[in-house]
């Protein structure tokens, strides 16, 4: 989506594996709940185990804190998924958006970032996390989203997720990054958000 070991699956496993999956509860991303201790370790272990992400340290939880309070103060939603709605709730996966680029000209066009923990595909979690985000994504001025995809075509997950959710495929980028001994592509797609391009802001 990132070479010590991964954090333990038992901080991730669901509940009961026996059980039918149940949709996640989601929310808002809260630090003051440690929700950005899991979103760290979840992040951490695809940085390290991972193609999905060309980060190559996995970025600590102060870090993690500030990217998050960077997300919030942009007005831009950032979501977290719990096997429930209680306060001691486990968080499965998380989700959140970014302006593409700086530059002013790009201020409508967002780029989100889906993760969800080891173990836990195959769930309904990424799909659930990037409908949610879309649709407050929506509400908002924001016109286009782009999805940055790390492994391009090797991240067949992702991929699929994203094409679920409307996304389109708009470019490949080759061999731009150099990690875990090998020259990985990103994929590129896209998808409006309400009207696109049909009118001004």
């Amino acid at each position: 989506m990132h070479n010590t070991a991964p954090a333990p699956q038992s901080q991730f496993a669901p509940r009961s594996q026996s059980a039918p999956y149940a949709l996640p509860h989601l929310r808002d991303a809260d630090a003051g709940l440690g929700d950005l201790a899991t979103v760290q370790a979840i992040y951490a272990h695809h940085v390290r185990h991972g193609l999905a992400s060309f980060e190559e340290e996995a970025p600590d939880l102060e870090e993690m804190l500030r990217r998050h309070a960077a997300v919030r103060a942009a007005g831009l939603p950032y979501i977290v998924a719990c096997d429930d709605a209680g306060s001691e709730a486990s968080v499965l996966g998380y989700a959140y958006a970014t302006l593409y680029r700086p530059r002013s000209a790009y201020r409508f066009t967002l780029e989100n970032s889906v993760y969800v923990a080891p173990g836990l595909a195959g769930r309904g979690i990424g799909g659930a996390l990037l409908a949610e985000l879309i649709r407050r994504c929506e509400i908002g001025p924001w016109r286009q989203m782009v999805a940055i995809i790390g492994n391009g075509l090797g991240n067949a997950a992702s991929v699929a997720l994203h094409h679920r959710c409307g996304f389109r495929l708009v470019g490949t980028l080759e061999g731009v990054g150099l990690k875990q001994g090998g020259w990985r592509d990103t994929l590129l797609m896209q998808r409006a958000l309400g009207p696109g391009t049909a009118s001004l802001p």
